[in-house]
């Protein structure tokens, strides 16, 4: 659970302290929904982590990775309405590059 959840608290703290940064039109339509969207990463990781099941567990963890891809949904908007500049945009795609493969692949290890 390590590293997946680590770079889940990166992803969501990143979008976390961008958000101050953004107008109020941005804050309140994409800001808050991404704000959700990514700490639902980690929470559902820590989530189906206290579950006694494997198939409890793996339904929480596939959760998580219906919030990444949301979270990406909503990144992609911020870019092209460049709410997100283009030199911000590798500290981004870095993380998710890393925690797509490592999300999918704890999903898969969970028996």
């Amino acid at each position: 659970m390590g590293d997946v959840y680590k770079l889940a608290e990166k992803l969501s703290d990143l979008i976390w302290y961008a958000f101050d940064e953004w107008s109020k039109k941005v804050q309140n339509t994409i800001g808050y929904q991404i704000i959700r969207s990514a700490d639902s990463i980690a929470a559902n990781i820590a989530e189906g982590y206290g579950r006694y099941t494997p198939a409890d567990r793996r339904n929480f963890y596939r959760y998580s990775r219906g919030s990444f891809e949301e979270t990406k949904g909503w990144l992609r908007k911020l870019i092209r309405r460049k709410v997100i500049q283009e030199k911000q945009i590798s500290k981004y795609t870095e993380i998710i590059d890393e925690l797509g493969p490592k999300l999918n692949a704890f999903i898969t290890s969970t028996k």
